[in-house]
C-alpha cells in the first residue's frame, strides 16, 4: 500500500470575523467567512475549497478516463456550483452540481460519444473526493458533451 500525505498549516488570529492564512503546497491564501454568511470575505472559505477540490478531482478522474479510453478530446471544462443549506443557524453543504462540458474533434463517432456519457458519470463515482463525501453531500452531474 502506498499512502500520500498532505500538510496544511493555518494562521488564525482570533475571533469569528478574522481573516486568517492558509498554506498547503501550492496554496497560499488568506481565509475567512464568506460575505453570504456574514463574514469579511477575505480571500478563500471552506465552502469555496470543498467546492475546488471536488471539482478539480472531478475534471482530472474524467481527463485520466477520457485519456485511457482514447477518445479524441478536442476540449473540456467544468463549472460547479454548492449548495449550503442553513437551517435554524446549521450550516449544512447539502449539494454539488458538476457540469463539465466535453468537446470531441470531428474524428469523434457516435460510439464515441456514447463511452463519453458513461465516462462523464463514472468520473464522479469514481473521484477520490467524491467518495469522502458520500453519504453527507450529494453530488450531480449534469453533462454538456459536443
Amino acid at each position: 500500500m502506498t499512502a500520500h500525505h498532505f500538510y496544511l498549516r493555518a494562521d488564525w488570529p482570533g475571533g469569528r470575523n478574522s481573516d486568517g492564512y492558509l498554506e498547503t503546497g501550492n496554496l497560499k491564501t488568506k481565509i475567512s467567512i464568506p460575505p453570504e454568511m456574514g463574514g469579511p470575505g477575505i480571500g478563500t472559505n471552506p465552502d469555496e475549497m470543498l467546492l475546488g477540490a471536488a471539482s478539480t478531482c472531478y475534471i482530472i478522474t474524467l481527463a485520466a478516463m477520457i485519456e485511457r479510453a482514447a477518445l479524441p478530446l478536442l476540449s473540456m471544462s467544468l463549472e460547479s456550483e454548492g449548495i449550503v443549506d442553513v437551517t435554524n443557524g446549521v450550516f449544512t453543504y447539502e449539494k454539488i452540481i458538476h457540469k463539465p462540458t466535453v468537446v470531441l474533434t470531428d474524428e469523434g463517432v457516435e460510439e464515441d460519444y456514447n463511452k463519453l456519457n458513461k465516462l462523464v458519470e463514472k468520473a464522479e463515482k469514481s473521484c477520490m473526493i467524491s467518495r469522502a463525501v458520500q453519504g453527507n453531500v450529494e453530488i450531480v452531474v449534469q453533462a454538456n458533451s459536443k
